[in-house]
């Protein structure tokens, strides 16, 4: 088990959200994430957890301090735990110069490229390192995990749960990056992590992995704002929209009108998120 150092505890919903670091193999470095216990945990009862995945510019705090997700994780009795959103202190050349790649902005894949393939592995740590910590150290259930995310986070939790289903009993995304490989954020994080050859950018988006085939055993539930700035440009729901119906994957794509890009937005359907993976999670629609 990695050593996990306690950074802060506080009481919270009748649980308990620490942030922690552990030294991390997959990226090198350390790493920070949250996790948010219920009181059931707290008890000894072990709990499903809901992963958590930030957007471009942020951290492991930001999810759960911003997004009003702890109350609703606490009716339903779900941990919840939030990954940062790129390894730190690399000290990798230009990581630090835009706000849309390196620093900030790991994508939640595995770099290929040297020299982000290193250090910027942010899809082994998800997938596998931070839920073994988890697990591990807390009264987590391994064999019930869901994943969200906002944005970039929405694209990895996308590519995540549909690359491997059974580790990601649940999945939903709040304004996706639905198609990166077409769209300016994508292209541009793709081809410095990845690469030039396009052919390996698939596996790193939710609709081309649609369309290749890959699906996931429940239904997908995303949210959209329709007043959202990057809506056209970077996100693309239309496309995760097709490429869903072309391989019959279930989805709930739900538009907003008036509604942007902002966690303003996601507070108003958090609560939907989290009960849509306590049914699939715990079979348990609010616990109150």
């Amino acid at each position: 088990m990695s050593a996990i150092t306690t950074r802060s505890e506080h009481a919270c919903h009748g649980g308990r959200i620490g942030f922690y670091e552990a030294p991390s193999a997959a990226l090198g470095l350390p790493a920070r994430f949250a996790a948010f216990l219920p009181q059931a945990a707290l008890d000894g009862a072990k709990v499903a957890a809901l992963y958590a995945l930030g957007g471009l510019t942020c951290n492991e705090e930001t999810f759960v301090t911003k997004a009003g997700i702890l109350r609703f994780a606490a009716r339903h009795n779900l941990a919840v735990v939030a990954p940062d959103t790129s390894p730190r202190g690399a000290g990798i050349a230009g990581e630090d110069e835009s706000w849309d790649f390196g620093t900030g902005a790991g994508f939640y894949l595995d770099a290929t490229e040297a020299p982000w393939s290193n250090h910027y592995r942010m899809a082994s740590h998800v997938a596998y390192e931070l839920p073994g910590w988890v697990e591990e150290a807390f009264p987590i259930e391994p064999a019930r995990r869901g994943i969200v995310g906002h944005s970039m986070g929405g694209h990895g939790a996308l590519t995540l749960a549909l690359a491997n289903p059974t580790r990601w009993q649940s999945v939903s995304a709040l304004a996706p990056i639905a198609h990166p490989a077409a769209a300016p954020w994508g292209e541009k994080a793709f081809s410095r992590y990845l690469g030039p050859d396009r052919a390996t950018w698939a596996r790193h988006d939710a609709t081309l992995l649609l369309q290749a085939g890959h699906t996931h055993p429940t239904t997908i539930l995303v949210d959209q704002g329709e007043a959202d700035q990057w809506l056209a440009p970077q996100l693309h729901p239309e496309a995760l929209r097709a490429a869903a119906e072309g391989a019959g994957q279930a989805l709930n794509l739900r538009m907003h009108p008036g509604y942007d890009h902002s966690y303003w937005f996601i507070q108003g359907v958090i609560e939907d998120h989290v009960a849509h993976h306590a049914r699939i999670l715990t079979g348990s629609r609010s616990q109150a």
